[in-house]
């Protein structure tokens, strides 16, 4: 039985579909009011529970192998969501979780941290994911830690302040920094991969098959569209002044500006070579870009 928490979510209901295909037991963790009419559909085992509810999770976590753990509050919150936050979720709960695995006697736990988390830049995620890895190194479980590159769907989209449909972006420092933008399908793929191979790595950090900068991506989506873009720039400065002027009245932003600022400093060392080695045939961020533009009017 693999315990997915998170399996609501964009990112955790592709894995749930991909764990079912390959004829894995799921059960997952709903948070109550959550409409989970697709995961039983799909065959999945729904238990009701928070992360913000430690005692719902211990029974979630009973006769279970694996944990896979994708959620996070930064979506609901940026959404306009008040409470919960991310100390209450991605910090305080995610350990909740952890603890109540270990003590049921779950053997692998399988986490969805981000490529990034250890440049120490200070954010209210990055100390949740960081606390979180660092829990895990300490348990007795196997744990899986999957670090991918930023998101096509979310940073190279209007939630990213990548707009082709109204030709506007935001770019933070320079621009010229390359990320290995992934996509959110194949991210589910090797996290579906690794919780269920023999042998999987302890961290596995992997991106998109194709190198790029911010400012690349908005000439291929300039090119795409056929128009101009309007550019925001927001200087390093800026951003980490920010960072510190947010973390504390909204953790949220806070952690977007010093993502953004990651982006634009963090050196590329991964590569798609994980997602290859496993079968995974991944999209590369430019055609991303070039669907999004060929949807214009």
């Amino acid at each position: 039985m693999i315990l997915v928490v998170g399996g609501s979510g964009d990112l955790g209901s592709r894995i749930v579909r991909r764990l079912r295909t390959d004829g894995a037991q799921v059960r997952c963790l709903v948070r109550p009011g959550t409409d989970a009419s697709v995961l039983r559909e799909l065959g999945v085992e729904v238990v009701p529970g928070d992360l913000t509810e430690p005692a719902s999770l211990a029974a979630a976590c009973q006769g279970a192998q694996t944990v896979v753990a994708s959620a996070t509050a930064i979506g609901r919150v940026l959404a306009g969501a008040r409470r919960p936050g991310i100390h209450e979720v991605d910090e305080v709960g995610m350990a909740s979780l952890v603890d109540a695995a270990e003590r049921t006697g779950v053997e692998r736990f399988v986490y969805v941290s981000y490529a990034g988390v250890d440049a120490s830049l200070g954010t209210p995620l990055e100390r949740a994911k960081a606390g979180i890895e660092r829990r895990l190194a300490r348990s007795s479980m196997r744990r899986v830690v999957v670090r991918p590159d930023a998101f096509q769907e979310v940073h190279l989209a209007p939630l990213g302040r990548f707009d082709i449909r109204s030709g506007k972006a935001a770019v933070f420092g320079t621009g010229d920094t390359a990320r290995r933008w992934v996509a959110t399908e194949d991210v589910a793929a090797l996290v579906a991969a690794v919780a269920t191979e023999v042998d999987p790595p302890d961290v596995v950090t992997f991106g998109g098959p194709e190198a790029i900068s911010r400012n690349q991506a908005v000439r291929i989506a300039e090119q795409a569209s056929g128009r101009r873009f309007k550019v925001q720039r927001m200087p390093r400065g800026v951003a980490r002044a920010g960072m510190r002027i947010l973390a504390r009245p909204s953790p949220a932003m806070a952690t977007i500006f010093g993502t953004g600022l990651m982006l634009d400093l963090l050196p590329l060392t991964w590569d798609d070579a994980p997602l290859r080695d496993r079968g995974i045939t991944p999209r590369a961020a430019g055609d991303w870009i070039r669907e999004q533009a060929r949807g214009l009017p």
